[in-house]
């Protein structure tokens, strides 16, 4: 490998010589070798939208000559069309103010920005004016995760509830066997089983909406304690409007700057959403597994696509794959939370200093939750069929259909009789024809399972 000799305020060191990041992206790559996980993209993409953000905000208070600052604006333009990760090569696991990547941004379009105007471009005195590390990083920790809402989880959650709404629509009116404590129980439909998944999913992005305002209100302007120092008074409103400007997104100002430089709160908030949306996303995945478990000795209610081979030595064996994989990642987002968690309470006087570790679970979360919306909707929700057949035979067996009649034979008989027809593994309509004083034709309205399920009045 070819290198050339970059400086710092620390002395000099070899660049490799095709790099466009300079000394100090270099120093924290030789030091923070704990991991080779760099940034995600997302936040990658974040940094390069605050700093041209800054660049244009600078120049229009006439702080950063229009040179310069026009360079910077074409350099992260540039940047943001193609972002090549190599350029950003600092681990997650770096220092916890992630003043290594805000350094590492700083250095590629102080690199870049002085090849495309042929002036020398500074990552600290012009690319870094106004800013510090301790307030850009939380500012695109807060922009990358409303970008990733924005643009990724919200619509691949809405897609999600409108395929529920479509089978619902297709299967409602079927009607099978209600279960709690994985027995049988009264009958359900399957519009209110449907229904029940969608209210879940409605009320968790709710919850996610909930945490959008107080993730707009952005860090940037407080520099590096939070009292401003070095940014122009009318810094970050100015520098709010714009990249509202560029994003789409209504951003403002924070209304307490050390609050969000000391703290992680809003992204916390945002985590434990994320985690109830997991929590929603499990038990919708474990009920198309049970449902689709079988397809001879499980309860086969519904078939699941048949999208690959299941075993590598049973021929012929499916298995219910998307339910399994989308279990995973929810697992893994509960795993992010955890680790948030612990690094919001890291916040030690003016600063949190486990910002790179929130940043890169956020994301994670926001991007399996996505992926794990998209993958029901599209692989299992949309195409899994009902085993009608197996639904009603069991149906018309199951004995807790007696519950019915507790106000006209009383609990206890209604018991015996249930414990006989499961004993003699008959309808529970025969058995109570012959138990008690009513007539069949007054059982089967009392029995009939749809009208037990509130469908029919």
């Amino acid at each position: 490998m070819h290198y050339r000799i970059e400086r710092d305020s620390m002395g000099e060191l070899q660049v490799p010589a095709e790099a466009l990041y300079q000394a100090q992206t270099q120093r924290a790559v030789q030091n923070f070798q704990i991991s080779d996980k760099p940034m995600p993209i997302g936040f990658i993409q974040a940094l390069l939208q605050i700093k041209k953000a800054a660049a244009l905000t600078n120049a229009s208070l006439q702080l950063l000559p229009e040179t310069e600052a026009h360079a910077i604006t074409q350099a992260a333009e540039q940047l943001l069309a193609h972002t090549d990760l190599s350029q950003f090569p600092v681990s997650v696991y770096q220092t916890g103010s992630g003043t290594s990547s805000n350094m590492n941004v700083n250095e590629v379009l102080a690199t870049l920005a002085t090849k495309l105007s042929g002036h020398k471009v500074h990552p600290n005195d012009h690319v870094n004016l106004g800013q510090s590390s301790n307030d850009t990083i939380p500012t695109a920790i807060q922009l990358s995760s409303l970008l990733a809402l924005e643009q990724q989880l919200l619509p691949a959650l809405s897609a999600l509830q409108q395929a529920l709404s479509a089978k619902s629509a297709a299967i409602g009116h079927i009607v099978k066997t209600g279960r709690t404590h994985l027995m049988d129980a009264m009958p359900v439909t399957f519009a209110q089983v449907l229904g029940g998944w969608h209210s879940q999913l409605r009320h968790a992005q709710t919850q996610i909406s909930q945490q959008i305002p107080l993730l707009s209100q952005l860090a940037q302007g407080g520099t590096a304690v939070g009292s401003g120092i070095n940014a122009h008074p009318e810094f970050a409103h100015r520098f709010a409007t714009q990249l509202s400007a560029q994003t789409g997104l209504t951003l403002s100002p924070s209304k307490d700057f050390f609050f969000n430089l000391s703290s992680q709160d809003g992204a916390l908030a945002l985590s434990g959403s994320l985690k109830t949306l997991a929590a929603a996303l499990l038990k919708i995945a474990n009920d198309l597994r049970w449902m689709n478990s079988g397809p001879l000795s499980g309860l086969a209610e519904i078939s699941l696509a048949a999208l690959q081979p299941g075993s590598s030595i049973m021929p012929g064996k499916v298995n219910p794959v998307i339910p399994e994989a989308v279990a995973m990642a929810c697992a893994q987002v509960f795993g992010c939370d955890t680790a948030i968690s612990i690094a919001a309470q890291s916040g030690n006087f003016e600063l949190n200093v486990m910002l790179p570790l929130v940043a890169d679970n956020l994301l994670q979360a926001i991007s399996l939750l996505s992926g794990s919306c998209l993958a029901l909707a599209n692989q299992a929700i949309n195409s899994f069929t009902v085993n009608e057949q197996n639904i009603a035979k069991s149906l018309v067996q199951n004995p807790i259909l007696v519950t019915a009649l507790n106000s006209r034979i009383g609990y206890d008989k209604a018991a015996a009789i249930a414990k006989l027809a499961y004993q003699q593994q008959r309808p529970i309509l025969d058995v109570a024809a012959e138990h008690t004083d009513l007539s069949r034709e007054e059982l089967a309205q009392l029995l009939d399972p749809a009208k037990l399920t509130g469908m029919l009045t």
